[in-house]
């Protein structure tokens, strides 16, 4: 494993992530997120989900700065006494949780499709991008509002971890944010590779089809999905949040980020900024940082610029 980390840190993408102050700040923040939403269990002040520990005579407390807040919490509380620093931690695990899973199903299902629409092309091609087309013209919110609201009128009183899997569903399928990029992407990469002339020479020497695709030309394709997979996870993120705030998320037992931020908005002008304001920090922190991440990659991943 130190070998790894060594050749990586000697190398052309390690030297551009010295010398670049944007990436190392994003990649901290990013770390710093992914720790806290991890070990959220143990480095937690409170669990804000257990009822038994939760005290109403605590709820919409002030940060602790604040004259009439509390040392134990920090960022305050919410309407049912929640620890807002707690809860961001531990709505932070599952946004990533979600966000990470739906980037994960769509691009599986993406590159699959895109390789075999570049690598046999005709009429399958030519179907494969009509679905694609079909699917972009929908706005992404709109499907996954679609999915996840028929999901719930079907199961209404599904499990937990079903609600989990027909969310990252919704965000996996939800149109030109979901599978539909990776598919285009690897496509486009495929018809250009499948051209070359390893590829005509592994051809000759009698390699099945499904070989060349999976053993010659997918990991020369992979670079521009490796961009892109990084810079969906913030929208895979956003979109979850997107939804949570609409009602159709997560459950209520175990809220994310948007959930947090839809709480807090009922009590936002009335003066409960901090119930809000702080899980909308946490949002663009992540957000942002990845992006950032995603666009540092994209630079140095591009051999023009180097």
């Amino acid at each position: 494993m130190s070998n790894i980390l060594h050749r990586w840190w000697d190398s052309d993408v390690g030297y551009s992530f010295r010398h670049s102050p944007t990436a190392i700040i994003a990649a901290v923040i990013a770390f710093m997120c992914l720790f806290c939403a991890l070990f959220a269990p143990w480095i937690a002040p409170h669990n804000p989900f257990d009822l038994t520990t939760l005290e109403l005579s605590d709820s919409r407390l002030p940060p602790a700065w604040y004259p009439d807040g509390k040392a134990t919490y920090l960022l305050g509380t919410d309407d049912q006494g929640r620890d807002i620093l707690s809860a961001l931690m531990y709505g932070t695990r599952i946004s990533l949780f979600v966000g990470l899973a739906a980037v994960v199903l769509s691009l599986a299902i993406g590159v699959l499709l895109g390789l075999v629409s570049g690598a046999v092309g005709g009429w399958v091609d030519g179907f494969l991008m009509r679905v694609c087309d079909v699917v972009s013209s929908f706005p992404a919110i709109l499907v996954a509002l679609l999915i996840a609201g028929v999901a719930r009128a079907l199961y209404p009183n599904a499990a937990e971890g079903v609600a989990f899997g027909v969310l990252v569903l919704a965000i996996a399928f939800a149109g030109s944010n979901g599978w539909v990029q990776y598919a285009r992407t690897v496509r486009a990469s495929t018809m250009v590779e499948r051209s070359k002339e390893y590829v005509h020479a592994a051809r000759v020497t009698g390699v099945s089809n499904w070989r060349i695709m999976l053993k010659h030309i997918l990991p020369n394709v992979m670079g521009p999905v490796m961009v892109l997979a990084t810079i969906q996870v913030a929208t895979a993120i956003i979109t979850e949040a997107t939804l949570s705030f609409l009602g159709v998320g997560v459950p209520p037992t175990s809220p994310s980020l948007g959930t947090l931020i839809r709480v807090g908005n009922d009590y936002l002008f009335s003066g409960e900024w901090w119930i809000t304001i702080f899980p909308g920090l946490m949002l663009v922190l992540i957000a942002l940082s990845v992006n950032l991440l995603g666009d540092w990659l994209r630079d140095a991943l591009n051999p023009r610029l180097n």
